[in-house]
């Protein structure tokens, strides 16, 4: 890791999104981040899936009870003698209205080198603060704290915004790093690693960046056990359409060769159509069966690095 990498602090970056004015484009967050590592170009790649979670309490009005609706119910509750009838009554007197936050996750990349592990992916929260219900439904009221806090059926209201959105620091991952910890515990080369060797010796590896198109992301799930697991997915993030490649019966030689080549094309490098098939996304494996009877008999279309990569893939197939 160099030195400019190693300034890059989570920080850094917190005290960043805290001086960006609420309300303030994407855009500038992303200038203000690129002058943290001038060395370095860094791109938005993708915004995630909306998420909500809980938020605060307001009144009518629109003014601030509390921004954290847990903790209130819990205060509140004990100030009202642990009684969840005067809770409730309260809460129906004011005609108190419970908010959510509503998000979406940023994830910028930070290029650092030429190979496909070289990057750093950054990810930050965008949320904003809508009404969600009223706190308490006086014809179906909640019959404890934990019902009364997240209640299933709610009394939904019309949304309204309350200020404007903001940006969270979330965490930053060194892939390169990352990768190393995940490969020590992961009996055998890890396929994304593989995913990633792959890409680093074809033509794709020589004339195109992989993180414009693909990301690393960390994510955490529980084990058989209940054991927290770290690990790891790859990401499309192309942002053009591309067509599925299914049916490859008859096609061979040249006919297959264009078809292939016209995938790469669209898709904006060489070698695409492989590493779609690896993750199982648009491209059939049936391709590679086919690629491979024309390679071991009279046709040679892919270059030799390519050859290689396709005849391990065949010896030993993987998937991300």
């Amino acid at each position: 890791m160099t030195e400019s990498r190693l300034a890059l602090a989570g920080q850094d970056i917190t005290d960043c999104c805290k001086k960006i004015i609420p309300g303030q484009t994407d855009e500038l967050l992303l200038n203000k981040l690129q002058s943290l590592i001038p060395d370095y170009p860094i791109h938005l790649a993708m915004t995630g899936d909306e998420w909500y979670r809980l938020g605060g309490v307001v009144d009518m009005d629109g003014n601030r009870i509390a921004s954290d609706l847990i903790e209130w119910v819990e205060r509140t509750y004990l100030e009202c003698g642990q009684n969840l009838q005067t809770l409730i009554d309260h809460a129906l007197d004011q005609k108190l209205i419970a908010t959510k936050q509503t998000g979406r996750t940023l994830y910028f990349v930070v290029q650092t080198g030429g190979r496909a592990e070289d990057f750093t992916l950054i990810e930050i929260d965008k949320t904003s603060e809508m009404s969600d219900r009223m706190l308490v439904d006086q014809n179906n009221p909640p019959e404890d704290l934990e019902e009364f806090i997240d209640p299933l059926q709610p009394f939904c209201i019309e949304s309204f915004g309350f200020g404007h959105s903001r940006y969270t620091y979330r965490r930053k991952t060194d892939v390169k790093l990352f990768m190393e910890v995940i490969n020590e515990r992961h009996p055998g080369e890890h396929p994304v690693q593989r995913f990633m060797d792959d890409w680093n010796r074809c033509s794709a590896g020589l004339k195109h960046r992989m993180s414009a198109d693909w990301i690393i992301r960390p994510y955490q799930h529980t084990g058989r056990f209940g054991e927290q697991i770290v690990n790891v997915e790859i990401v499309n993030i192309h942002k053009n359409h591309l067509p599925h490649l299914e049916d490859f019966a008859g096609k061979k030689g040249s006919a297959l060769s264009n078809v292939l080549n016209r995938f790469d094309r669209q898709a904006g490098y060489p070698f695409a159509w492989f590493f779609y098939m690896v993750k199982g996304k648009l491209v059939s494996t049936h391709s590679a069966d086919a690629v491979y009877r024309d390679i071991s008999g009279d046709f040679a279309y892919l270059p030799e690095r390519d050859e290689a990569v396709l005849r391990d893939w065949i010896a030993g197939p993987y998937n991300v």
